[in-house]
């Protein structure tokens, strides 16, 4: 069975409008940032923890029209079906009416602030429109009547019209379904929204990454899950330095967590200058209104409904006996189009690297964040260094606006097929007939075509550099 979603009572947050970054122009005429080698460690972003799901396609659904200037478009509209790695199963909505949906794309749980609804001022009143409309509310005569729906209402028509409510918050569309109930639904969920806030993540491990020397207890991290309980898996070359273990504040052995637990890496003495990964797993049902969102730049979904589903996070620790030991962990922030590179140093020298032309020293104990422009999805790709042959790669695609936000101006209609996706996108599926908003939308991004040619690739290598 899918959860059900208790109301909160509190008032949704705003969100800043997407700020234009100093050097996101350059970086689109780049169209990649490529790392120089494999990293040790890759793309600190995934230390947001959560569930991991590959969607299904679009289950359960009903018709609605895009009202444009290029006339009347025709598309799906109702709830999707995703499957959990690890087990479980999803149902979602999409937030990104003119993006298509990449057939089996990944999805990663992710917070508000990674997506489109992290700049959108109405996000919370998506979040009222999925905890009281189907399938939270799953007596579609109790809904009918609520909405003032005469008939009653069948599952496609709730699907429909509680799709086509959330898009005109999420996507600020004139849009409305073409069934008449459907059509009332939408109407009475649109007029009585109110902002509630961001709901918590299933799981998530605080700070992603941690650093330290050997011979203590490195942390700590928090643990954040509403699951009972989870399983800890330390580090599977532990015995590689020696017994590196997972410990509470006491030292004493860790292998199952609750919310708000601090585990520690137990690094021996003697182990020799080095970086390890601890994993926390649970089973629970992910809260509605989470955001899922996919690299592969496949529409943005929000959680409508989930059965008891495998969620994980994982935690990293660099350790070394003297000099400098940075941790490094990063977030996409779409209210500043960049993505926030946290960095740490817990040794006792400075940590320096330098990044798009400008470098950066974290002194001893210091913590700073450091904040990369990135050009709306383009993918990025690019390592920092430290000594001891510390690496941390950073990858994925900074997908901040909706289609409508982004090619205000330049549009197509969605009979008209999309435009071949820049650089690594993965390749169009004529096939995906159910899928949002239909595979025959735009993809973002088709505009800076033409900049990949003049600018072709550019290699961004951040190093750490020698002191004297």
């Amino acid at each position: 069975m899918f959860s059900s979603l208790a109301e909160p009572s509190l008032p949704g947050r705003g969100a800043a409008r997407l700020a234009a970054a100093a050097l996101a122009s350059a970086l689109a005429v780049a169209g990649v940032m490529t790392g120089a080698a494999p990293a040790a460690a890759q793309d600190g972003a995934r230390g947001q923890g959560g569930a991991t799901a590959t969607i299904g396609g679009l289950k359960t659904h009903g018709t609605a029209v895009i009202h444009g200037e290029d006339g009347d478009q025709q598309v799906p509209a109702g709830l999707f079906e995703m499957s959990v790695e690890g087990g479980g199963m999803l149902q979602t909505y999409c937030v990104d009416i003119q993006n298509p949906t990449q057939k089996d794309a990944k999805y990663q749980e992710t917070p508000w602030s990674g997506t489109s609804l992290g700049t959108n001022k109405d996000a919370g009143r998506v979040r009222w429109i999925l905890a009281n409309s189907y399938p939270q509310v799953n007596d579609l005569a109790a809904l009918a009547k609520k909405a003032g729906v005469r008939g009653g209402l069948t599952e496609e028509e709730a699907a429909a019209g509680t799709q086509v409510a959330i898009w005109r918050y999420s996507d600020d569309t004139d849009v409305e379904a073409v069934d008449p109930q459907a059509e009332r639904l939408a109407d009475y969920l649109e007029k009585n929204a109110r902002g509630l806030l961001e709901p918590a993540p299933s799981l998530a491990l605080d700070p992603p990454a941690v650093s330290g020397h050997p011979g203590e207890r490195i942390g700590p991290v928090t643990v954040h899950t509403n699951a009972g309980g989870a399983t800890v898996t330390p580090p599977v070359d532990a015995t590689t330095n020696g017994a590196i273990r997972i410990v509470d504040k006491k030292g004493e052995p860790v292998a199952r967590v609750t919310d708000g637990a601090q585990i520690f890496f137990d690094v021996p003495e003697d182990a020799e200058a080095g970086t390890a990964e601890l994993s926390v797993q649970a089973s629970t049902t992910v809260p509605v209104g989470r955001a899922f969102a996919s690299e592969s730049r496949s529409q943005t979904q929000i959680l409508a409904g989930s059965s008891e589903s495998t969620v994980a996070a994982t935690a990293t620790a660099t350790w070394a006996a003297e000099g400098a030991i940075p941790a490094l962990s990063a977030q996409k922030n779409c209210a500043e189009g960049t993505l926030d590179i946290t960095a740490l140093n817990n040794g006792d020298e400075p940590f320096t690297f330098e990044l798009l032309d400008t470098e950066y020293t974290i002194a001893p104990g210091e913590t700073r964040t450091v904040p990369v422009p990135l050009p709306e999805d383009r993918p990025y790709d690019f390592t920092i260094r430290g000594p001891a042959g510390f690496e941390q790669r950073f990858t994925g695609v900074l997908d901040c606006r909706t289609q409508s936000a982004a090619l205000a101006d330049t549009t197509h209609p969605l009979s008209e097929p999309a435009p071949t996706p820049p650089v690594t996108a993965p390749t169009h599926n004529p096939d995906l007939a159910e899928t949002g908003s239909s595979d025959a939308t735009p993809l973002i991004g088709g505009t800076a075509i033409g900049l990949v040619v003049i600018g072709g690739a550019v290699l961004l290598f951040v190093r750490r550099r020698n002191e004297s």
